[in-house]
């Protein structure tokens, strides 16, 4: 039986493991060689690993660290943080990665998508939309850690993005993020509907439910999280854990 992928999505801050709330209020979690030894254990579908701060410093994620990563994992991981070159994608691959993540350089340079797809394969290249409302307007999506607006609405640009190569959509909602409430399905479901690539779902999911919700209604490719992977109980203790192949059948076959 089909079902999406479910993926724990770490925040990378000098190499340690942190979790945010609507992009804000950073908390340390721990070391991210020690939670993916645990994803292992815990058979997680795959992992993805974000440099939240390497945009903005201009510097790119740490290829040791993604080396580290790499020889300890046994599942399928993706990075982003700071890409801004083809060399870069070479380097993070080579390094162990399976994909590369591209936020803010997609928005700076749309037709980089089209080199680095062309170049690795679209297969290789996901993009991450970080999207919410500017002040009494629309949706958009956001740049440098949700700092600053593109001008690009969330339907336009994932349709450019789908049109330069890139293999995969990963669709943020910085407005639910870290809150555990529920998916922006709306957001979710308006852009799986408007291009043909996968569609990751990020931000808000608290329970399994939620998963199903996405998948359901909102037509995710795939469902990822961040606090749902990293916090146990009401007084969000930190514990990593995933669900196990019993409680992910409640996400059913559309």
């Amino acid at each position: 039986m089909f079902r999406p992928r479910v993926i724990p999505v770490l925040l990378l801050k000098d190499n340690g493991l942190v979790k945010s709330k609507v992009f804000k209020d950073f908390r340390y979690i721990g070391d991210p060689i020690n939670a993916v030894k645990i994803f292992n254990d815990l058979r997680a579908d795959e992992l993805v690993f974000l440099d939240i701060t390497a945009s903005r410093n201009k510097r790119l994620v740490s290829l040791e660290l993604i080396k580290n990563i790499g020889e300890e994992s046994n599942m399928p991981f993706a990075v982003g943080g700071g890409i801004k070159s083809l060399e870069d994608i070479r380097q993070i691959i080579s390094a162990g990665a399976e994909k590369v993540i591209i936020g803010s350089q997609a928005i700076e340079n749309p037709n980089f998508i089209k080199e680095a797809a062309d170049t690795f394969g679209s297969s290789t290249i996901a993009v991450c939309m970080d999207v919410k409302k500017k002040l009494f307007g629309k949706e958009q999506v956001w740049t440098l850690n949700g700092s600053k607006p593109s001008g690009y609405y969330p339907i336009d640009f994932a349709k450019l993005m789908e049109e330069k190569g890139a293999g995969e959509l990963i669709v943020q909602s910085i407005e639910k993020d870290g809150l555990m409430t529920g998916y922006d399905i709306q957001l979710i479901k308006s852009i799986s509907m408007s291009v043909s690539i996968p569609v990751v779902a990020l931000g808000g999911a608290g329970k399994i439910e939620h998963f199903q919700q996405a998948y359901t209604e909102g037509y995710a490719n795939g469902l990822a999280a961040g606090s749902m992977f990293v916090y146990q109980g009401p007084k969000q203790g930190v514990l990593i854990n995933y669900p196990d192949k019993g409680e992910l059948q409640i996400i059913k076959v559309i």
